[in-house]
């Protein structure tokens, strides 16, 4: 009789569905104070880039993720030979990097200057749409709000929207998009599982990074779509906006790998699939960020 493996393999060939084998990690490209050589054990698993306009995630019925047994399937995102039979194993894997975060201030209040009084989301994006606080209103096409189960366990919060975001009014959209999906994908969910939203509500100019004059006048809006959704756990995709959550200025690099707090939520930090498609060769790390969430998932019922 097959294996289970062998019969997936055969599901996914008949599909035609390319599963991608884990190689040994190109050398690395020294320059990013971000980066750092993998060790000899790490290897690596290229996703297809698929062309624009394809590989959407498929529709499912929306049910809370469990923690895969084996490494993610369709894309293989991260080698799995070592990946363990059961999933009965401590979340987070201390031998995996994974160290607490220390304990953060009470966070602050929803901005005044937003609203006196907690919106519903009809009211909040009306408020959105028609918002002038900063000068980026007059270059937009239309607001980018935000997308997804309003009731979603996960909440992923980018960067800003980009030039197809603008048009379309939904975040993440194009490669970077087909990319965040996938990566979802992996460890079980659809896009239509989690909430995406963006630290701003608006599109830079030449996709420029956020001034924080801008990144303050949204910082409400968001506020307010985290108290509504109450996601238990936040993925803060990218150094833009993981700084802006946590108010720091340390690297992407130093924050990766620990457990923070925004509103009494734990966040995990991890790159931006923009990036990934240039930088390949971080995907294994990548794929590590999303096991360091799944474990705080489950950890904190």
């Amino acid at each position: 009789m097959a294996s289970a493996e062998h019969k997936r393999l055969a599901y996914l060939d008949a599909m035609g569905i390319q599963v991608w084998k884990a190689r040994r990690a190109p050398p690395h490209v020294i320059g990013s104070a971000d980066e750092h050589p993998p060790t000899p054990e790490e290897s690596v698993v290229e996703l297809p880039l698929e062309a624009e306009g394809t590989g959407t995630a498929t529709e499912t019925a929306i049910v809370e993720p469990e923690i895969p047994a084996q490494a993610p399937g369709v894309l293989e995102f991260a080698a799995s030979a070592d990946w363990p039979a059961d999933d009965d194993i401590p979340w987070p894997l201390e031998e995996d990097g994974w160290v607490p975060a220390p304990d953060e201030p009470e966070p602050d209040q929803v901005q005044d200057t937003l609203s006196p009084e907690p919106l519903d989301w009809e009211s909040l994006e009306r408020r959105v749409a028609a918002c002038t606080a900063c000068a980026l209103h007059q270059s937009r096409t239309q607001t980018v709000f935000g997308v997804g189960n309003r009731e979603a366990q996960w909440m992923i919060i980018g960067e800003a929207p980009g030039e197809q975001e603008d048009l379309r009014g939904e975040p993440f959209v194009g490669p970077a998009g087909m990319l965040l999906n996938e990566m979802l994908r992996a460890i079980g969910l659809s896009r239509e599982q989690v909430y995406i939203a963006n630290i701003l509500k608006c599109r830079p100019p030449r996709n420029r990074d956020p001034q924080a004059d801008e990144a303050s006048a949204c910082e409400g809006y968001l506020k307010q779509q985290v108290a509504l959704i109450k996601p238990r756990i936040i993925l803060a995709v990218g150094r833009i906006a993981a700084q802006n959550l946590l108010k720091t200025n340390l690297t992407i690099g130093k924050l990766r790998g620990q457990v923070h707090r925004y509103e009494q939520i734990p966040l995990v930090v991890t790159y931006h699939p923009a990036y990934l498609l240039r930088t390949p060769t971080e995907k294994r790390r990548a794929w590590d960020d999303l096991r360091l969430a799944l474990g705080t998932l489950r950890q904190n019922p």
